[in-house]
């Protein structure tokens, strides 16, 4: 495999160029006359980290790299624009398989409107995708920080939690396959379509682009991508805008099917889906008198439901009301732990 070579076939599968882009891959750099306010953000997945190679086919790895980079697009309000790849590519990677990443990449930047614009590729010892991802907004105020959050505001969520951390457990764990379909009070192919929901959730989850330009459009005050989990990302919230977060459990919106899998691991279903992470949901605060608003403008345009799970409070860090009083420990993922 050489890399010119690579890197050739690489633009063949490209999708077209947005407005924005005059020069894109090919030259030294790219260029682009964005016009309005820009925001950026850099991600990356690793093999054994944030995907295992044995467990996901390589269109699904190069996808989930593009949706989990531009998630944080989402959480902005920002309308996705360019994206630059790099690609480290181990000794067992051949020039096909890395086309079959980059398609699964190209499929996305062609639904969601992206850009990829250029990138580079390098060997490496197991496999990486590394993004920069470019949104934009008319002005820098279009855009939602993680820092606005004000008392009295309701707290939101989009579509539901938990499923990606499900899926990763079914993933890990073949012989819960079984007793999943064993413990599910549902049909069998009920069973089988909940369990396949949860394998896509963690396997290709899906950037709330829609739905964060409509969240922005309706007023948020603050807004996070839940990456880390929603007790990890709630603090964050909540640190941002220096306020407190009260969430009641009984409002979670939970992916079908986490009950069933989360009995047959002997785990809790609201820990797994507060502490699990990779849902890639938005987590936002709105002023109360925008709640109806926003929640149509969620269903309109992302066609998922925005489900008001607490409020934001005076004081600090993350409660989660359970129904009897007590309090679910508000803990994330953490990457370097």
């Amino acid at each position: 495999m050489g890399e010119f070579e690579l890197l050739a076939r690489v633009r063949e599968r490209l999708p077209a160029t947005g407005a924005r882009v005059l020069l894109g891959s090919g030259d030294d750099a790219a260029v682009t006359v964005p016009g309005g306010a820009t925001a950026t953000s850099v991600d990356a997945v690793v093999d054994g980290v944030h995907f295992r190679r044995e467990q996901a086919s390589l269109p699904q790895i190069g996808r989930k790299a593009l949706a989990t980079a531009l998630s944080d697009l989402a959480a902005m309000g920002a309308e996705p624009g360019e994206a630059y790849v790099v690609v480290g590519v181990p000794g067992d990677l051949d020039e096909d398989g890395c086309i079959e990443l980059v398609e699964g990449m190209a499929d996305l930047a062609a639904a969601t409107g992206t850009s990829l614009v250029g990138g580079d590729v390098t060997r490496a010892n197991k496999l990486f995708l590394a993004l920069t991802v470019v949104g934009h907004a008319p002005d820098p105020d279009s855009f939602v920080s993680r820092a606005g959050a004000r008392p009295g505001d309701a707290l939101v969520i989009t579509g539901e939690i938990g499923g990606a951390a499900a899926g990763l457990a079914l993933l890990d764990n073949p012989h819960l396959n079984a007793d999943f379909v064993l413990s599910s009070p549902i049909s069998p192919l009920s069973t089988k379509s909940a369990g396949e929901g949860l394998l896509r959730r963690h396997l290709e989850p899906v950037p709330r682009l829609e739905a964060g330009r409509a969240l922005a459009d309706s007023g948020a005050t603050a807004m996070i991508d839940l990456s880390d989990g929603l007790g990890g990302d709630g603090r964050h919230l909540a640190e941002g805008g220096g306020v407190g977060l009260r969430i009641e459990a009984a409002a979670l919106p939970l992916a079908p099917g986490i009950a069933e899998v989360a009995a047959a691991a002997r785990q809790d279903p609201l820990a797994l889906a507060v502490t699990g992470g990779e849902d890639y949901e938005l987590l936002a605060s709105i002023p109360a008198d925008r709640l109806d608003e926003a929640i149509s403008a969620v269903r309109e345009k992302e066609g998922v439901d925005l489900t008001k799970i607490g409020e934001v409070v005076s004081g600090a860090g993350v409660e989660i009301r359970l129904p009897d009083g007590e309090l679910l420990e508000a803990a994330g993922f953490d990457q370097l732990a």
